[in-house]
């Protein structure tokens, strides 16, 4: 039976992490996701979980990291300039292959920027969020159901791919508070998927001896089989190496267990694309304006729709492709400066989209996209 409930998208997020099976918290308050932090401080130790406040963002993420090494699911929760902090210690979950769920919650920028003001400034900082070659995940909530919906989906992914996989919330749909509809709280249970184990001979355990187009099969520590955690170029028991085909087949399978599997990572929404002459492409609490603007330009008689990624990275560049070669006029809708409009010109093709854009922490309103469309 589904639930119902009034609440916030940061609470709803943590919410979702504890039903989802998290079982430890590690990070540090910053505006303005501290509530996820706050929340989820409470949930766990209720529910045979741990959470810890460290004594800053790096040492957060490396507490989680510690958790999920041991088979536990875990969650850190930031903003921009604390995924900033993290940056090297995403890079060890990339490399290592530790699935972890990173929550954002995006505000102004860059440097500490607008903490209480709304940005969508972190898009390119989640496809790169640390130096180096790997292929990011990156979950997109446009409303309240989604904050605990791709969170739930974001540990089922992390565990798949045994990688860091971020969501992304924004400071208005954060700090919204209203009425969310939830999945029933079993079938939320029903949709974990473990991560994969080795139940063999320990003597024959290679973690990362797997198909080119796999993730590593990481048993949990203190069972009995042995292996090395690395930030290094490692050979198949974890062990640093130069071997020159080994680090290069390293890296190709960080980006071929990702692109090699498309179909379950992917998610998008079409909204009245039916029948529409304009599409607005949005993301974000964004897309909350844009669907209110969409329903009364229809009411006015404008034909007009909306295509809505959810999982931003890797951006479901086929559908781009179709869309943007049916429609003729598309609007790109973003809070900051154009970032996805890159990713939505390279797959596309095209470079002649109508824009409208906005960096200073305020919202764009549903009638300012609606004088937008009615002078295309």
């Amino acid at each position: 039976m589904a639930r119902e409930l009034i609440s916030t998208g940061n609470d709803l997020a943590a919410i979702a992490a504890v039903d989802a099976g998290c079982e430890f918290f590690g990070g540090y308050p910053i505006t303005p996701s501290s509530e996820i932090m706050h929340t989820i401080s409470d949930l766990l130790p209720k529910n045979g979980g741990a959470s810890i406040q460290m004594e800053d963002e790096i040492a957060g993420i490396c507490a989680a990291l510690g958790a999920a090494m041991s088979g536990k699911r875990s969650l850190t929760a930031t903003s921009g300039p604390g995924i900033s902090l993290k940056s090297e210690n995403i890079g060890l979950g990339y490399i290592a292959e530790v699935p972890l769920v990173i929550i954002n919650v995006m505000r102004g920028g860059p440097s500490t920027g607008l903490p209480t003001r709304v940005q969508q400034g972190d898009i390119n900082q989640a496809k790169a969020p640390t130096h180096g070659d790997y292929k990011s995940i990156t979950v997109c909530a446009s409303n309240l159901e989604e904050c605990y919906t791709e969170t739930v989906r974001a540990f089922n992914l992390a565990d798949r791919f045994m990688q860091p996989v971020f969501v992304l919330l924004d400071e208005t749909i954060g700090h919204m508070s209203g009425r969310a509809v939830l999945p029933d709280l079993q079938d939320v249970k029903d949709s974990i998927k473990p991560r994969k184990i080795f139940e063999g001979n320990p003597k024959e355990y290679e973690p990362y001896n797997v198909a080119k187009d796999e993730a590593a099969v990481l048993n949990p520590m203190f069972k009995g089989y042995r292996y090395h955690y690395t930030g290094l170029h490692h050979d198949f028991n974890g062990h640093p190496t130069e071997d020159a085909t080994l680090c290069q087949n390293l890296i190709e399978r960080l980006f071929n267990k990702v692109e090699a599997h498309l179909d379950e990572i992917e998610s998008y929404e079409e909204y009245m694309l039916e029948d529409a002459e304009i599409m607005i492409i949005a993301y974000g609490s964004l897309a909350l304006s844009v669907r209110e603007a969409v329903n009364r330009l229809r009411t006015g008689g404008i034909k007009v729709g909306m295509f809505r990624p959810i999982t931003l990275w890797p951006s479901p560049e086929a559908k781009i492709k179709e869309l943007c070669d049916k429609f003729k006029k598309v609007l790109v809708t973003e809070l900051n400066m154009g970032q996805y409009i890159q990713e939505i010109e390279r797959a596309s093709g095209r470079r002649d989209f109508e824009t409208l854009f906005r960096a200073n922490g305020r919202p764009i309103a549903p009638l300012e996209i609606m004088e937008k469309v009615k002078g295309m």
